[in-house]
């Protein structure tokens, strides 16, 4: 296993992560081995975004008696209500999935604290002159969280978030495909065969700017969505 600096956090993680989708409607056991397998494999990076209550607890008894083995990447503002996943902005809602996270895993830290999902100038606003940065500021002066994180499909979105010198690691979607888009507040166009049909030659610059914003300023990017969701596997995308 090859493994990366993560910016300038000091962490060491490997170039393969463990994301958390895979795992929906597998048993306690069955991500159990799936930990396994990845601990032999070297891989010591894990995302988990969920607020699915069982899918916390199962990654739960995958780290009990390992923690240490692992880095973990948990998100702020995922909550879980009327049996699905929300994104929310309200500090109590926030305070009570963070503390429940914490709880299912097994653990009284995250590695990475990642604010959830900003793809939207407006919602960059709310978070960073509100109460939900003033609260992640204080889970890391508390230890509760190492790094400080965002997570965006946005390269303008995540250029402001990197300018204020708060963010530690960024969570982007970066594959040959979205590279080409230009920045936008709607996740979905990335994917859209429209956003396709039109002609696209290399790297957005806006893309660009990003990435060697971070290598300036020694954040590191940790990348999703590198098939495109599937996509890119399974032909989705038409291209031209």
């Amino acid at each position: 296993m090859e493994y990366r600096p993560l910016g300038h956090t000091g962490l060491s993680v490997s170039a393969i992560a463990l994301g958390c989708e895979g795992f929906t409607g597998k048993t306690p056991e069955a991500v159990r081995k799936d930990f396994d397998c990845a601990q032999d494999l070297g891989i010591n990076f894990f995302d988990c975004y969920s607020s699915d209550p069982q899918l916390r607890s199962a990654f739960g008894e995958a780290l009990r008696g390992r923690r240490e083995r692992f880095i973990v990447q948990g998100h702020l503002c995922s909550v879980w209500e009327n049996g699905q996943y929300l994104r929310t902005r309200d500090p109590v809602r926030t305070e009570r999935a963070f503390r429940d996270l914490l709880a299912r895993l097994g653990t009284d830290y995250i590695d990475v604290g990642m604010i959830h999902y900003i793809d939207a100038e407006e919602d960059f606003r709310a978070v960073f002159d509100g109460e939900i940065i003033q609260y992640a500021r204080q889970l890391k002066e508390r230890g509760q969280i190492r790094f400080l994180g965002l997570s965006s499909h946005n390269p303008h979105v995540a250029s402001l978030a990197v300018e204020t010198g708060l963010i530690d690691v960024l969570l982007f979607a970066v594959n040959p495909c979205y590279d080409m888009q230009p920045a936008g507040e709607n996740v979905e166009d990335l994917w859209a065969d429209e956003s396709y049909m039109k002609d696209l030659h290399n790297m957005d610059p806006g893309r660009e700017s990003l990435y060697e914003l971070c290598a300036r300023q020694g954040v590191g990017i940790g990348v999703m969505k590198t098939y495109g969701g599937g996509d890119l596997l399974s032909g989705n995308l038409h291209l031209r």
